[in-house]
C-alpha cells in the first residue's frame, strides 16, 4: 500500500464566456459530472468553491482558462472515471467548447496521502512538463511514473 495519491490538473481555454449559449451543455454538465466523480471508486478530492465548482478559479492569471484539479487513488481510478458516462460524452465534445492548443494542458504528479494541491502547485507542474517533458515529478497519462518508493 502506497502513502501517495495521484494529483491531476487539466486546463482548457474556453471559446466563449461560460455563460454564453454555446457553453450551455458544458455548464449544465458540471454538477452531474462532479457528482459522478465524487462517487467514483478512488476519488479523493477536487478543487471547488462554495458553489461546488472551480469555474471562478484562475490559472496562469488567464480568465479564459478553466482549471480542473483533483486527487485520485491512482491512474487506474482516474482513467476509469474519465472514459465512462457523462464525462466521456462531454470529453468527446470538448472542441465545441474549448480551443485546440499545442501546449501541454494536463499533468499528474504524486502527492503525500492527504495533501491537497493548490492552483499554484498545478501551474508549477504544468510548466515542468512543458519545459522538460514527463518526469517522475510531473508526468502525463501516456507517460506515467510509479509513486515514490514503489
Amino acid at each position: 500500500m502506497t502513502s501517495y495519491e495521484l494529483a491531476q490538473v487539466n486546463i482548457a481555454r474556453m471559446k466563449y464566456p461560460l455563460d454564453a449559449p454555446e457553453m450551455k451543455d458544458f455548464a449544465d454538465g458540471l454538477d452531474p459530472v462532479n457528482a459522478v466523480a465524487e462517487a467514483a471508486d478512488g476519488f479523493r478530492w477536487r478543487l471547488q468553491d462554495d458553489r461546488g465548482d472551480a469555474t471562478d478559479q484562475r490559472i496562469f492569471g488567464d480568465e479564459w482558462l478553466l482549471v480542473n484539479l483533483s486527487v485520485w487513488r491512482n491512474a487506474d481510478a482516474l482513467t476509469a472515471f474519465m472514459y465512462q458516462g457523462l464525462h466521456r460524452e462531454l470529453l468527446s465534445r470538448r472542441y465545441e467548447f474549448f480551443e485546440r492548443v499545442q501546449e501541454v494542458m494536463s499533468t499528474m504528479w504524486w502527492v503525500p496521502m492527504g495533501h491537497r494541491p493548490t492552483v499554484r502547485e498545478a501551474e508549477e507542474k504544468l510548466l515542468l512538463v512543458r519545459e522538460k517533458g514527463p518526469t517522475p515529478e510531473a508526468f502525463t497519462l501516456r507517460t506515467g511514473f510509479p509513486p515514490p518508493g514503489a
